[in-house]
């Protein structure tokens, strides 16, 4: 027996709202313990920069239209400061003359103009769901997430050819220290943006967000190959540009493999365990809840929805067992972090040993058939 939360306000992008009885304005803060363990020292350190940790239960919960508001102010910043950072690399251009700083420049104002897919992609995400789009506009999203990995994908492409090129064809590097300001905005500016996003996205439970920090991050390093080439090249050793580009674009690759392994989940509905954990405890502490049959979650976007079936009491009445299933998702919505709506199914308990299920058996998944010899 699906049940679906009675009818109550509903916010500007058409997500459930609600508050709970007897406490007014309730947060739904996220009561439950995620803490892991981490590598620690230098080998923690690397992997907090080339994939920095994140649960898909995120650490606090707002609402969905609050979720996405935060995701376009982020993008909003960060696109301001990648442009105050190009313009600064195009003044030291201007003075220098160097054709190299210009590339990197050009480079760092075209990357940042990749903000705009995710920002549409916000945008269509507060849109309320249609008859054509019965779950919404989330998943555009993960779409912008899949365009933001090939731009990192294009960065390390970039990135590797030009040092392989500079090993086969030197050339000299000249207005050195103009170079080595240069490398040192275009570090700061991204980084500074990519810490930003990241933790924005983080806070969310965007993926897409956090891919598209770890992008301007890529961005910083290429602008730090810059800084090292510099600083070799006053060490006299004219190499060092090159080499060190290599080194970026190893890098590079690590940050791909992050970012791409996260949009690759996210498109495939995968979850935290613990966040399914998590869910189901919620379930059977409910009174009356005899047990939890095919709890399934999945993200769209930045939200969580949820599908799952309840064996109640076969004694109960068609109200009371509605009540219960009532119940179970209010608490699920209250409970599990970033959840906006959830199918419940209730089923009578096996007290008689009839199969209530009986009918659907053959649509079920089973065993093969035998093959015909």
């Amino acid at each position: 027996m699906p049940t679906s939360p009675r009818p109550a306000s509903r916010g500007d992008d058409g997500e459930h709202q609600h508050e709970d009885a007897g406490s007014p304005g309730h947060d739904h803060a996220d009561d439950h313990d995620h803490s892991h363990e981490h590598p620690a020292g230098v080998k923690g350190w690397l992997a907090s920069i080339f994939r920095p940790h994140s649960h898909d239960a995120a650490d606090s919960v707002d609402s969905a239209l609050e979720s996405s508001a935060q995701g376009i102010r982020a993008l909003k910043i960060s696109l301001v400061a990648l442009g105050a950072t190009a313009l600064l690399q195009g003044v030291v251009v201007a003075i220098s003359g160097s054709a190299a700083l210009l590339a990197d420049t050009i480079h760092n104002f075209s990357d940042a103009l990749t903000a705009f897919p995710l920002w549409i992609a916000f945008v269509l995400g507060r849109r309320a769901a249609t008859r054509s789009y019965t779950y919404g506009f989330g998943r555009a999203e993960d779409l912008a997430g899949v365009f933001v990995v090939v731009m990192i994908t294009l960065s390390a492409v970039v990135a590797g050819y030009e040092s392989v090129h500079r090993l086969i064809d030197p050339k000299p590097i000249t207005d050195v220290g103009w170079v080595l300001v240069a490398g040192l905005i275009g570090f700061a500016g991204n980084e500074l943006v990519a810490v930003y996003r990241i933790r924005v996205g983080r806070k969310i439970g965007s993926a897409a967000l956090v891919a598209d920090g770890l992008h301007a991050r890529t961005d910083g390093f290429t602008s730090l190959a810059v800084v090292g080439a510099a600083l070799g090249v006053l060490a006299g050793y004219p190499l060092a540009d090159p080499i060190i580009g290599l080194g970026i674009t190893v890098a590079i690759l690590f940050v791909l493999k992050g970012a791409a392994s996260d949009i690759y989940r996210r498109l495939m509905d995968a979850v935290d365990p613990e966040l399914v954990d998590a869910a189901e405890q919620v379930l059977r502490s409910v009174p009356g809840v005899h047990d939890v049959d095919d709890l399934r979650l999945r993200w769209v976007g930045h939200r969580v929805r949820a599908e799952t079936g309840l064996v109640v009491d076969s004694t109960l009445s068609l109200v009371e067992a509605h009540a219960i299933a009532n119940t179970a998702q209010h608490r699920l919505l209250h409970d599990v972090p970033r959840l906006v709506g959830a199918t419940i199914h209730v089923s009578p308990r096996n007290d008689d040993g009839q199969d209530h299920h009986a009918d659907l058996a053959h649509h079920l998944p089973g065993p093969s058939p035998p093959q015909e010899s």
